[in-house]
């Protein structure tokens, strides 16, 4: 009886764990930004939803776009294995972006709010501890883009 007790509060236990992650992501701002000379794009993903702009002046209407269960459960899990306080410290694995070799980006968090921004990076080129949350938002942003 104790061990089916025991199972039983061990499944609870996780799901009620999994489920905080995605409420947390749900109320969640984050947003990416790469640009140069010639290329820009913000994204920026709020409950399920992501708003998408390509023109750095804001003038052109933001293309917004409902997130996938399947693109949105990837979201949540690299989501859960970011530690925010880190974010600030990450550093930028390439410099591509000076000498115009990649554009620039950068990735805000706001969560609870409280601001987490990273350093600049090179787009296409993000450090390794968020390096699949950036390329989930990319790749989100590239499938409407097609």
């Amino acid at each position: 009886m104790k061990a089916i007790i025991m199972i039983l509060l061990t499944i609870f236990l996780g799901k009620s764990c999994n489920n905080e992650t995605q409420n947390d992501l749900t109320n969640t701002v984050i947003q990416y930004t790469a640009n140069t000379r010639g290329f820009y794009q913000k994204v920026v993903i709020i409950n399920q939803k992501a708003t998408i702009s390509r023109d750095r002046n804001e003038t052109a209407p933001k293309e917004e776009i409902s997130i996938s269960d399947a693109d949105w459960a990837a979201l949540v899990t690299a989501f859960a294995k970011i530690n925010l306080e880190e974010v600030p410290k990450l550093k930028d694995p390439t410099q591509k972006r000076f000498y115009d070799g990649a554009a620039i980006a950068n990735l805000k968090i706001r969560y609870q709010d409280k601001d987490y921004e990273t350093t600049d990076f090179d787009h296409g080129f993000p450090p390794v501890a968020i390096e699949k949350l950036v390329n989930k938002i990319v790749a989100i942003a590239k499938e409407k883009e097609e």
